[in-house]
């Protein structure tokens, strides 16, 4: 039997490369082990960002009854901290620990802000949903706790994801990194899904006892995910703890940052396409049902079919960039294809066709897949000595804004435009609530456009960095 089972055992290590997605990007230095386990950081920022702007919208909304305004504030909050991304990579960069640790710190105190934010929400959510009626509470000791509890969960899923990809970056050769950051974004995609199903399964049957439970249970899987992840990844540098030379201060990193070849248009690039691609979040659904006659069944094949144009996307840029083609050509394709991807959906309404439609959805998480890596690694490649952290914290610091800033322009531009066109302000011929729909979609091919312009024009201006330049 020895000899079958280790038999066995080779032929599903090499089955392992071959099919498992992004398995090439481990190497013997960063085996798929230890990549896999560092990855788990992804998981649970995943399930926390599923659980803040899907799951806990609709609680509070349908079984909490807490006004739709309030909650779209509270959903926002997590992006008031994204900003701040540049300056935790900034720290995460020079800080100096006893063990001569420079990413593990922060990502630690990320998954206590995180933990603390979920193990107070519940509770602050149920007195939000009292709203001072019950208990004797104050009117605003419910919007206040939880408006704490979502920034908590907020700060503490955007530092940890930031020191988290620098730290992925310092441990991957130049070569194995578009690779190594499929894998992060797919793990994250995985904790999405997975996170969503279970979520959903879980509250089913309703009750203020199930919300405890879901959630505090989310800030135990938290603590226990992250602190696999950390174990061993990064080495103790003790030539760095025995530095007392002063680094720089943020001010002048930045600038230094800002001054590197193409940082402001790469910066402005990716923040034009993100709120491309991420204007239509809140608004596919609804466009769906609304103006496709598109049951709620239904309509929930969209998200898979979003994720799994997003995750075939970054299948397929991290084999491409592996092979040295260039991240902006990348990220310009994928604005490209974001282009008939939105033609795809407005032709939809006019024919009618749901079929069109779902192909549509499809291309944009495709496209959006694309974009996102293309843009990702540029910004890995391209970030000056020791300051990768400053560099993946301003990337996502942009993404995050944008995202944020793309949800409420989108809503806003829908409902505004929507209500004045089915009042008849656009004539008769546009008097229908696919107008505001229309109108978004064709502002996020125009920013599609502009995006890829601004892409062109960064196309051979990445300059990879040596294998030696990559500290530890």
């Amino acid at each position: 039997m020895r000899p079958i089972a280790l038999k066995f055992v080779r032929s599903w290590a090499q089955l392992g490369p071959r099919f498992l997605p992004f398995a090439d990007a481990a190497t013997p230095d960063l085996p798929l082990s230890r990549l896999l386990r560092l990855s788990l950081f992804q998981v649970s920022v995943g399930m926390a960002l599923v659980l803040l702007v899907g799951t806990l919208n609709r609680v509070m909304i349908v079984e909490l009854h807490v006004p739709a305004s309030l909650v779209a504030i509270m959903i926002s909050l997590p992006v008031l901290y994204a900003p701040f991304r540049a300056l935790v990579g900034y720290r995460s960069d020079n800080h100096r620990s006893e063990f001569g640790w420079r990413r593990v710190p922060f990502i630690w105190m990320g998954t206590i802000v995180q933990f603390g934010g979920l193990a107070i929400m519940p509770f602050a959510l149920l007195v939000l949903g009292l709203k001072g009626n019950a208990g004797n509470w104050p009117s605003w000791v419910g919007p206040a706790g939880a408006g704490l509890a979502f920034l908590l969960v907020g700060a503490g899923l955007h530092t940890t994801q930031t020191a988290g990809l620098a730290l992925a970056t310092d441990l991957a050769p130049v070569e194995s990194q578009p690779k190594v950051v499929g894998l992060m974004y797919v793990m994250l995609l995985f904790g999405s899904i997975i996170s969503a199903f279970v979520f959903g399964a879980a509250l089913a049957d309703f009750s203020p006892g199930r919300l405890i439970q879901v959630i505090q249970a989310s800030a135990v899987v938290t603590m226990v995910l992250n602190p696999i992840a950390l174990w061993k990844q990064e080495p103790m540098n003790m030539v760095r703890r025995n530095l007392r030379a002063e680094p720089a201060t943020f001010a002048e990193s930045w600038s230094t940052y800002l001054d590197s070849s193409g940082a402001r248009r790469r910066l402005v690039a990716i923040g034009l396409g993100t709120m491309a691609f991420g204007m239509q979040d809140v608004l596919l659904e609804p466009y769906g049902g609304q103006v496709l006659g598109m049951t709620v069944s239904a309509t929930t094949t969209l998200t898979a079919s979003l994720a799994l144009g997003g995750l075939t996307g970054f299948m397929l840029a991290s084999r491409i960039l592996s092979n040295g083609v260039d991240p902006f050509k990348m990220a310009l394709i994928g604005a490209g294809v974001g282009i008939p991807a939105f033609a795809l959906v407005i032709i939809a309404a006019w024919i009618p066709s749901t079929l069109v439609f779902v192909f549509g959805v499809l291309l944009i998480g495709f496209g959006g897949g694309l974009f996102s890596h293309g843009t990702l690694t540029a910004t890995m490649n391209s970030a000056p000595r020791d300051q990768t952290g400053l560099a993946l914290g301003a990337w996502g610091a942009v993404q995050a804004t944008a995202s944020g800033l793309a949800v409420a322009l989108g809503g806003i531009l829908n409902d505004t435009l929507g209500g004045l066109a089915v009042r008849g302000y656009f004539g008769d011929e546009l008097e229908s609530p696919s107008f505001g729909y229309i109108f978004v979609y064709g502002v996020e091919i125009i920013m599609l456009a502009l995006t890829v312009v601004l892409m062109a024009a960064l196309v051979g201006k990445v300059a990879l960095r040596p294998v030696g330049s990559i500290e530890s």
